[in-house]
């Protein structure tokens, strides 16, 4: 069954938020810069610390955030998404279609470099989804 969590956005400050709310939630905290991406030789070098994408994860609470990295300001309800971690590539092929009808996809469900398989779009009422399921490790 899928989990639902909710994925923050930042206008550079995603690291000292993400470090905040661990101060206040306890848990385990990871990043990945963009520099540490495959895309990180591709990018300027100041774009190069920007955190690409962090996780929270304290007991049944999950957090994920990244900097804004689509380029100017965020404006209030571009900052939060929700993000959809399916349990396998059957329910995530299910319900990414049925979710998405009527709405605009952003992101065609794909295989990513962090295997997984992965979409995003804005529902018909203009919530903005993310999907993703974790391919198992070969």
């Amino acid at each position: 069954m899928a989990t639902l969590n909710p994925y923050l956005a930042f206008d550079g400050d995603c690291r000292k938020a993400m470090e905040f709310y661990k101060e206040c939630l306890g848990g385990e905290l990871r990043f990945m810069t963009v520099g540490e991406s495959p895309i990180g030789s591709q990018v300027p070098p100041e774009a190069r610390e920007k955190i690409m994408h962090a996780s929270l994860e304290s007991g049944a609470v999950k957090i994920m955030a990244s900097d804004n990295l689509q380029g100017g300001a965020l404006k209030h309800g571009d900052d939060i998404s929700l993000m959809l971690a399916c349990a396998s590539e059957k329910e995530i092929r299910e319900l990414f279609p049925k979710l998405s009808a009527g709405g605009k996809v952003g992101s065609a469900l794909k295989e990513e470099f962090w295997g997984a398989i992965y979409g995003d779009f804005v529902d018909k009422f203009g919530v903005r989804w993310m999907m993703n399921f974790d391919m198992p490790k070969a």
